[in-house]
């Protein structure tokens, strides 16, 4: 069973038609409805609900009832919506489920009102739009095997009890509901998304009309959905980023290596660490062995550190892989352009220190390693929010650290605080993007963990020559780069919005110059310009297609060129060029000067050259 729980100051419906061949018998007073001030459940009952519907209504009421006591609800309002998954339960067992979760919600003192089975109803709500206003949850039988393998902390997640807080740069710690979310709206709309839980999307977000309009990236129905394939220009862009991040990472200190992407699930430490991460794993068999597809580098990087011999004198330790792929099997429902998949490339950074003060002051440069990384990618704190996640005791004994990672980042942060540690880490942090449809995804992250060392029998020796378990961090300073991919054009996507001409950083635009002539006769000098330009490793194209300039022109700016050369007679006179720049103004100027405009804003960043042929009239068309 899912539920959507929206708490409303109303919910009303008028039935419009049959949904189904036999709906629910109904009478005139069920063909509208209406209750105020009501927590509205939305439900889908689903196939896996039949092998125990007793117990599905049993957790549903004690879910509900959980719900409405948080929000303080007393009126209850069931609407059977079947959008919210795709395996859905026979119809007669469906209304047999709705009409025992009425009942029984009554039985415990509710007011419930349910909407009929079968029909296709207009509806309208108003949700009251506080952080806890808009929750989902999953009942699955407990006899039922899922079809993936899911471990103890994603069961766990799914039961652990959080309290949301709002820390200020001022060390103020607001509970979330009673904080004054006024010039902090981006926040207001991570914190509902977090508290909610929801990741389900139910329409397509603007960035994946621009990855296939723009033919970077599509989809591979070939492959299992959440695989992806990349064009000419994808490809690109996402080796220029994984280029960047790897080299910010080595230049921090980091020692790179590689390591396999499957592992054994009977390995004992792996096994155990399997349970304490919550992620579903891609199963695959080989002979009689069972293995799963790695979900980050971890494994491999901790069973280097096992087999190493390592003194105090070499810590702190960071090691380093890009990994291509990480595997998660997430719910299909969640999978979203680039923004969620099942395959992604994770810079991964795994760092041994030997104490707790060694952690944190790692922990610290991280952080601003990681803000350092999105900057350059045309990410400031101004496009993402922050939550940084830690037990209560952790809290108590280090307040003025944490208040510390909320001044450098200069604005409120979202604080998810524990009574109990379950996962492996004490500490973690976030930079979270929001996009368009007001979805949250983690970028940046860094956690403190203080159990795999001894799981996996990681030591060092310290001065006394004693051996010991360090701590280890985990770093991410970018995120997956598919996400990183998605947060710069779901911000482009904004930027359109608000009239601004879309625009990739100038080093990670596939094309950076197109130079177009104005006729045939000035073909040769139009290549020359370009020919200058590559010499330069700025990639340069040439239009040499038989249209119209004004045509020409504006086929560059649908592609986000970021400068337009248009040559003529008169340029190819004088040896010069008249420039358009897509960030505003347009020159005629030496060449030159041109190269060295450039060259200065890109640099320190990586090059690779034009992924295309050199001449549009040679390039293949990859959609439509």
């Amino acid at each position: 069973m899912r539920m959507l729980l929206i708490h409303s100051d109303y919910l009303e419906y008028e039935v419009k038609d049959k949904a189904i061949k036999s709906p629910e018998p109904i009478g005139d007073e069920m063909k509208k409805g209406r209750l105020e001030e009501v927590l509205a459940v939305f439900i889908s009952v689903e196939k896996v609900d039949e092998s125990g519907p007793e117990e599905v209504v049993r957790k549903a009421v004690e879910e509900i009832k959980g719900v409405a006591s948080q929000v303080k609800a007393e009126n209850i309002f069931i609407y059977p919506f079947a959008h919210l998954s795709s395996e859905l339960a026979k119809p007669a067992l469906a209304l047999g489920i709705l009409k025992e979760l009425e009942e029984k919600l009554r039985g415990e003192g509710y007011i419930v009102k349910r909407a009929p089975f079968g029909y296709y109803k207009a509806f309208r709500l108003s949700c009251k739009g506080h952080p806890l206003a808009e929750l989902s949850r999953t009942i699955v039988p407990s006899g039922e095997k899922a079809e993936e393998e899911v471990s103890e902390a994603l069961k766990k997640e799914e039961e652990l009890v959080s309290y949301w807080y709002i820390l200020t740069p001022e060390g103020e710690l607001v509970e979330v509901d009673k904080f004054d979310f006024t010039g902090h709206e981006n926040l207001r709309k991570f914190a509902n998304y977090e508290i909610s839980k929801s990741r389900i999307a139910t329409e397509e977000p603007p960035h994946v009309r621009i990855m296939l309009d723009q033919e970077l990236v599509d989809y591979e129905p070939g492959s299992d959905p959440g695989n992806l394939r990349y064009y000419p220009k994808g490809r690109l862009i996402k080796s220029l980023l994984e280029r960047y991040v790897t080299e910010k990472v080595i230049e921090y200190g980091a020692m790179e290596v590689e390591t396999p992407i499957m592992y054994d699930f009977e390995h004992p430490a792996l096994e155990k660490y399997l349970n304490r991460f919550p992620a579903r794993q891609y199963v695959v068999k080989s002979g009689d062995k069972k293995f799963f597809l790695r979900f980050a580098a971890c494994f491999g990087q901790f069973l280097i550190k096992k087999d190493a011999t390592i003194s105090y004198r070499h810590l702190p330790l960071r090691m380093y892989e890009l990994t291509r792929y990480s595997f998660r099997r997430e719910k299909r429902g969640e999978l979203s352009g680039l923004r969620r998949l099942r395959a992604f490339t994770m810079p991964d950074m795994h760092t041994v220190a030997k104490d707790l003060k060694q952690a944190m002051d790692e922990f610290k440069k991280q952080y601003r390693l990681s803000m350092e990384v999105l900057r350059g990618v045309g990410l400031t704190p101004e496009d993402y929010e922050v939550a940084i996640r830690f037990t209560e005791d952790f809290w108590n004994e280090n307040r003025d650290f944490i208040i510390e990672l909320v001044r450098i980042i200069g604005k409120p942060v979202l604080i998810e605080m524990w009574k109990q540690r379950f996962f492996y880490f004490i500490l973690k942090f976030e930079f979270n993007f929001v996009d368009n449809l007001d979805k949250a995804a983690a970028l940046s992250t860094v956690q403190i963990d203080v159990e795999n060392a001894e799981r996996f029998g990681i030591t060092y020796y310290d001065e006394e020559g004693k051996e010991k378990h360090p701590l280890i961090l985990h770093c991410s300073p970018s995120g997956a780069i598919e996400r990183v991919m998605y947060a710069v054009l779901e911000k482009q996507a904004k930027l359109t919005k608000r009239g601004t001409k879309a625009m990739l950083p100038l080093w990670l635009s596939p094309i950076q110059v197109r130079v177009i002539p104005v006729s045939d006769d000035v073909l040769d000098y139009a290549l020359y310009v370009a020919g200058k330009l590559e010499g330069a490793k700025i990639r340069v194209d040439v239009d040499d297609t038989g249209d119209r300039l004004n045509k020409k022109i504006r086929k560059a700016e649908k592609e986000w060129v970021p400068y337009i050369i248009v040559v003529g007679e008169k340029e190819k006179e004088q040896g010069t060029v008249t420039v358009r720049r897509r960030a505003g103004g347009r020159s005629e100027m030496q060449l030159e000067d041109l190269i060295r405009e450039i060259k200065q804003k890109t640099e320190g960043f990586p090059y690779k050259p034009r992924p295309l042929p050199l001449l549009l009239s040679k390039r293949p068309k990859f959609r439509g």
